[in-house]
């Protein structure tokens, strides 16, 4: 064991960094003191030994190998540790050491896992499959351009084991389709693409997975906010909100997004328009991660976005009372309805308005499982984690399942692919229940008058 006089201090060193337009930030001295100081904590207080494999891997190495010294922890095992991390945030969530406690501490693992990725970047040049995950964007248009052919491959068993040798992506993984067409072209033919921005209250961020896999989920959205009488418009142009390329240590290209969707979304936002992100990891990523990402006149820019990012169900949460708010629901999932918190709207703090939607709904009772799916971004897509997050979600399976309901809801589209995958129930957004709900034959069973609300 480490002698007292060789005790590491728990307070931030001359190393601590968490911006990466400082030049210290991509100091790779700096960043092993902090990362040293971090191991140091985290070994001393466990609390996150379940949230995912980085800490399990961190506390067996200290108690197994190195006994307990934490200067023992070498590049390789390093390595194990980082890219054991899927960003689900649950760590930053309960640590109370973190600057968003206020604590002297100032630390924050996440982060920490965030700058190792970036400084790997810049040594190693990207592979193939991170060219292809990094923006899915760009995937997404050369799959459409095969006129479905890539979905009919991506369902292939031959096709399959030839990515994932080639790609490194499970050939078990289940791949969402490609949608002919995106949800920008379909709001337009509905003459929702506004580009002015008078009058507009909100504009919504479809996501790109919503954009270019599920345009339904954006469809079902605004048939919701449209029966509150919402004035929500579209925009021309958005691209995806950065996360997989920041999953990669990629800040240039994570940067570029930033900067295009700030030019796209400033003008509504500068009328008084709220933003409405779909998926709760791209809320997270405009309202917390931009305005520390960028630099100079774009991190005002992006301060200004992040006042106005919210969720969709947020959104209505504070209309719930007017007198414009619709509860005139027409069919019912009914009582049973299993919802989860998915883990980037938790670390956001601001609760799960779309379940508390659903209980406007008559009859329905929601039950909640508050853990992680185990998707993660593109964690559960690589040939060596798809296996993890089978068993990373597996509490979150069991807690759905444990409810008994029909109808599964979560806000996360990723968590109700994987929810299909390893539970056989496919998750449904809760703007979409909301949508079927609202509609006669959306449920099999109708609401009585006697049931209104």
């Amino acid at each position: 064991m480490s002698t007292e006089s060789e005790n590491i201090s728990y307070l931030p060193s001359d190393g601590l960094c968490y911006d990466p337009s400082e030049p210290k930030y991509w100091d790779e001295s700096a960043f092993q003191k902090e990362l040293t100081r971090a191991y140091e904590i985290c070994h001393g207080c466990r609390r996150c030994f379940k949230y995912c494999d980085s800490f399990p891997t961190l506390f067996d190495l200290l108690d197994q190998q190195y006994d307990g010294d934490v200067r023992k922890v070498n590049a390789q095992d390093t390595e194990r540790i980082m890219n054991a991390c899927f960003q689900c945030k649950l760590c930053e969530v309960q640590c109370p050491y973190t600057p968003r406690e206020e604590h002297e501490f100032q630390l924050d693992f996440p982060k920490l896992v965030h700058r190792y990725k970036a400084l790997e970047a810049k040594q190693r040049p990207p592979s193939l499959r991170d060219r292809v995950l990094r923006d899915p964007d760009a995937s997404a248009k050369a799959a459409r351009a095969s006129f479905g052919l890539a979905n009919a491959m991506n369902r292939a068993k031959a096709h399959r084991w030839l990515l994932e040798k080639a790609l490194g992506i499970h050939r078990d993984k289940e791949l969402p389709d490609f949608a002919p067409r995106t949800f920008e072209q379909i709001a337009g033919d509905r003459g929702k693409i506004q580009s002015a921005t008078e009058g507009v209250e909100a504009v919504l961020f479809q996501t790109c997975y919503v954009q270019n896999n599920e345009p339904q989920i954006g469809q079902d959205t605004l048939e919701v906010l449209e029966r509150s009488q919402v004035n929500c418009a579209c925009a021309k142009g958005l691209q995806c909100c950065g996360m997989p390329a920041w999953e990669q240590g990629n800040l240039e290209l994570v940067r570029k997004q930033a900067q295009h969707n700030l030019d796209v979304l400033l003008p509504y936002v500068a009328s008084g328009a709220k933003v409405l992100a779909i998926n709760p990891t791209c809320s997270m990523m405009m309202s917390r991660e931009y305005p520390e990402l960028l630099a100079g006149k774009d991190r005002e820019r992006a301060q200004q976005l992040a006042e106005a990012v919210q969720n969709p169900a947020d959104f209505l949460w504070k209309i719930r009372k007017e007198e414009r708010f619709n509860k005139d629901f027409k069919s019912t999932p009914g009582e049973k309805v299993a919802y989860h918190a998915p883990c980037h709207l938790r670390t956001q703090g601001v609760g799960f308005k779309g379940r508390d939607l659903l209980r406007q709904i008559p009859g329905v009772k929601p039950t909640t499982t508050m853990e992680c799916c185990g998707h993660d971004g593109t964690y559960a897509m690589k040939v060596e984690s798809f296996e993890d997050s089978g068993r990373i979600g597996k509490k979150a399976f069991d807690g759905m399942k444990d409810a008994r309901a029909e109808v599964w809801a979560t806000d996360c589209p990723l968590a109700a692919i994987q929810f299909g995958q390893f539970a056989g129930v496919r998750a449904m957004h809760p703007m979409s229940i909301l949508a079927r709900a609202y509609r006669e034959d959306g449920f099999p069973q109708k609401i009585t008058p006697s049931e209104e609300v």
